[in-house]
């Protein structure tokens, strides 16, 4: 008759030390993505936005401040026409992304970055000797050229056919709505 009583003090005291046990030991180290979104975000310098500044100067440090959302770019991109195809495949927070088709293959890739947050981004055109549309500009390895706008936006194109040429992309990035970027805030 010792058992019946034992039984009902025995189950809720196992319950109890199997939750306690369960809840004091399950920290779990951050995997190898949560360690490069917290590197990630805390090289980013934050400081408020200077409204004051002035556009297109190349001595003046980069604006930094919050990225603009990625489909505030959209409607700066070109148009379609020629036979090419525009198809946007990415947008998120301050970074927008369109491929360039032809013939039903990719010629190339067009993006805007917004480099609000990441201002070392916009340091290679400070010293850069070309512009395009009054802007400057900067050839990014073999298949790459990009332009920097109002001192905050990385407009780039980047050939993925080799038909796509040097002069295809300054072509292409006057097409942009560029003026019309330099003033988006």
């Amino acid at each position: 008759m010792i058992f019946p009583h034992l039984r009902k003090i025995l189950a809720p005291l196992l319950l109890a030390v199997l939750l306690l046990v369960t809840a004091c030991g399950g920290t779990q180290a951050p995997s190898r993505w949560d360690q490069a979104q917290q590197d990630s975000t805390q090289k980013r310098t934050q400081a408020p936005r200077d409204n004051t500044q002035k556009q297109n100067t190349s001595n003046r440090a980069p604006v930094v401040g919050k990225a603009l959302p990625g489909s505030t770019f959209n409607k700066f991109f070109p148009s379609a026409g020629s036979g090419y195809q525009r198809v946007y495949t990415q947008e998120k927070q301050g970074f927008a992304e369109a491929k360039l088709k032809k013939g039903g293959k990719d010629v190339a890739v067009m993006s805007i970055n917004d480099t609000a947050n990441n201002p070392s981004a916009a340091q290679k055109f400070r010293q850069s000797n070309q512009q395009i549309s009054g802007y400057p500009a900067v050839s990014q390895g073999n298949n790459g050229t990009a332009v920097l706008v109002g001192d905050r936006f990385q407009v780039k194109i980047q050939s993925r056919d080799p038909s796509f040429t040097e002069s295809d992309r300054q072509a292409w990035l006057q097409k942009f709505n560029l003026r019309g970027l330099a003033s988006a805030r």
